[in-house]
């Protein structure tokens, strides 16, 4: 009871304390979104862009640093045994254009920015995986990524010298007209070949800068990068004009890549020759001047890579063995016709500097290739005539060239086949070279005379008849003092006047000249020496000799050519022993007599279709003598002599003015 009364007064009820909402993502919904729908039995209608691209994320695109770091696990597994990871990682480099699973490009750029980070663990172990992100497909990508493949190739050529060179033969190859790169990749815009080209010769600079021992691994890449000689016209074009850019940042190669150039071009050119041979003689004469016209640079249209290879097809079971031979020496013809284009014009670059350095480097560059690789090669019939043009730029030039080929010629330290080579050499350029001036002519018919009279001394005395095998330098030396004659003979007159013109001759010339000293005298003493030159010497070039000669009262050899009809060489005069085995194959024979010398100078007339353009103006044509055909034809008792005339006709090959040269 007591209990109940102490509970009598009021009962005040505690509200509890309310719990904390969990936070939620649910977006509140505005008064707006709490009306009805318009029509609640009606779904709302869901349409889709047909432009917009979707792309299923595969496992490989990932967030960079996850890519990072499984990298860097895979480079630690390996180093534990296991490659799995490291095989996944070869794979994104090796990845085919048009496979479903190829990687996009922002994950490739992360893989790529991952093994910039590792670059010091991509050693000789991991080379496989260093072939395969150099394999792949880095030129046809965006600016930005080719801009980090090349800090990743400076990197690892740096580091890990073992491959600088796999990473230099990589961008040789591909400077060439089929680049392992098409510049073609999926979602990204295509990438022409210049583009390729100018994207390689940025990366070559910038290595060269960054490894100068770079440079020496380069010259030996190029060489065997560069397209062989069955290979295309245009693939030739593309190699040499890339190796020309490439000279113009990194000049220290200038020297050895234009000598790569000419040595693989006296290839092309000796086989053109050698090819010319075995055709009729008909098909091979008219060959070269049936070349049609030159076709565009094919640079202007490198971008286009289904270009064909410009040659035509045809059905070789439909056409004979001859008529085959002949187009390909066409295709071998154009191929070297461009390529000398190229020189030419690469060449006219350097002696149209105003620095005189420049140009004397040039020309020094041109004698280093004409004394290793064109004047030791037989039957070179073009290539040598880049130094014929340069050559003839100044004086100084001239009298440089025509110094080194005399210091050859008499040198006896030399091979008798360099220094008979360089005989014909000097003769032709002599008397073919249009700026070549007549003190040059006189000082090199000095020259020759004065050694042919130190020859006549060794040898007369012991002297039992012609021997071509025994007295061969003697006799190249005649033959070039009579085709120095020949084309030269004003320049070697007393007085010659500088305004007197071929067209002036009209004055009669059995009248007396006046000849410079020693001049006659060289003539007569090595035409009548006992060595008998004019028996073993070219019937082409004696045959020319005798008319020129008779005709001027210098010299008459025709007693002593009807002599020679009797007088047979010795036996000792083996085939080509001794003598240069070096002709045009225009002027090679099958029926010549292997007791005469070849008829072969250098410098005969130059018939390819583009490249002659360079040479106009510097060539001297074979123009006779005004009058003595004339005087010949009127000839009706010399039925010798006009078969004389015939054998030289075929003997060399003939200028477009006419002649016999």
């Amino acid at each position: 009871m007591s209990t109940i009364q102490r509970l009598t007064g009021p009962i005040t009820a505690t509200t509890p304390k309310p719990l904390l909402r969990r936070p939620t993502l649910v977006r509140k919904r505005e008064d707006d979104d709490e009306a009805p729908p318009s029509s609640p039995r009606k779904k709302a209608k869901v349409t889709f862009d047909s432009d917009v691209e979707v792309r299923v994320v595969g496992d490989w695109e990932k967030a960079p640093h996850l890519i990072q770091e499984e990298v860097r696990r895979a480079f630690a597994k390996r180093a534990l045994g296991d490659d799995s990871g490291y095989d996944k990682l070869k794979d994104v480099y090796s990845q085919k254009n048009g496979n479903e699973e190829e990687f996009s490009p922002v994950t490739i750029k992360n893989y790529t920015i991952s093994l910039l980070a590792n670059v010091s663990v991509l050693n000789k172990s991991n080379s496989d995986l260093v072939h395969a992100v150099l394999s792949s497909d880095w030129l046809g990508r965006t600016e930005d990524y080719v801009a980090l493949f090349v800090r990743l190739l400076a990197n690892v050529s740096s580091a890990q010298g073992v491959f600088l060179g796999d990473v230099v033969q990589m961008l040789v190859n591909n400077l060439t007209a089929a680049p392992p790169s098409n510049g073609r990749i999926r979602d990204l815009p295509v990438v022409t070949r210049l583009m390729i080209y100018a994207r390689v010769h940025r990366t070559l600079q910038y290595l060269l800068q960054l490894i100068p021992s770079a440079g020496r691994i380069l010259s030996s890449t190029m060489t065997t990068a560069f397209p062989h000689p069955t290979d295309s016209r245009r693939s030739h074009v593309v190699y040499v004009q890339n190796l020309l850019k490439l000279v113009g940042y990194s000049p220290e190669l200038r020297g050895e890549v234009l000598a790569l150039i000419t040595e693989r071009l006296v290839k092309i050119d000796v086989q053109v020759q050698v090819d010319l041979e075995d055709l009729a003689e008909d098909v091979g004469e008219g060959l070269v001047d049936q070349i049609p016209p030159a076709r565009p640079d094919l640079m202007d249209d490198m971008e286009d890579s289904d270009m064909s290879d410009e040659e035509d097809d045809f059905d070789e079971d439909e056409e004979d063995e001859e008529a085959q031979r002949a187009k390909e020496i066409t295709k071998n013809v154009e191929k070297m016709d461009a390529i000398l284009d190229i020189l030419f014009s690469h060449y006219e670059q350097s002696f149209g500097h105003p620095s005189v350095e420049e140009q004397v480097g040039s020309l020094n560059i041109l004698l280093s290739q004409f004394v290793t690789t064109i004047l030791p090669t037989h039957r070179s019939r073009h290539t040598q005539f880049l130094l014929f043009h340069f050559a003839q730029q100044s004086s100084e030039y001239i009298d440089t060239f025509v110094g080194t080929c005399v210091q050859i010629t008499f040198d006896k330290g030399q091979p008798a086949i360099v220094r008979q080579a360089s005989a014909a050499y000097l003769a032709s350029f002599v008397a073919r070279g249009m700026h070549v001036p007549s003190n040059i002519v006189r000082d090199v018919f000095g020259y020759i005379g004065g050694e042919l009279a130190r020859l006549r001394r060794n040898h007369e005395p012991s002297c039992r008849g012609p021997d071509m095998r025994r007295y061969s330098s003697f006799y190249v030396l005649v033959q070039a003092l009579l085709y120095i004659f020949c084309f030269r003979w004003r320049d070697l007159e007393s007085a010659p006047d500088d305004d007197f013109e071929d067209d002036d001759l009209n004055t009669p010339y059995g009248q007396q000249h006046q000849w410079k000293s020693g001049v006659k005298e060289a003539l007569s003493q090595n035409v009548f020496s006992k060595l008998n030159p004019l028996k073993v010497c070219s019937t082409a070039i004696v045959t020319e000799f005798a008319r020129i000669a008779n005709h001027l009262s210098i010299v008459y050899v025709y007693h002593l050519l009807e002599t020679n009809k009797r007088v047979r060489v010795l036996q000792s005069a083996g085939t080509g022993y001794g003598q240069p085995n070096r002709e045009t194959a225009l002027s090679a024979r099958r029926d010549e007599s292997y007791q005469h010398l070849d008829a072969y100078f250098p410098f005969d007339p130059y018939h390819l279709p583009k490249s002659k353009r360079w040479i106009e103006g510097d060539y001297r044509e074979w123009s006779g003598i005004p009058g003595l055909d004339d005087e010949q034809a009127s000839e009706t008792d010399s039925d010798d002599e006009e078969g004389l005339k015939s054998e030289a006709e075929e003997g060399t090959e003939t200028d477009e003015t006419g002649g016999s040269f």
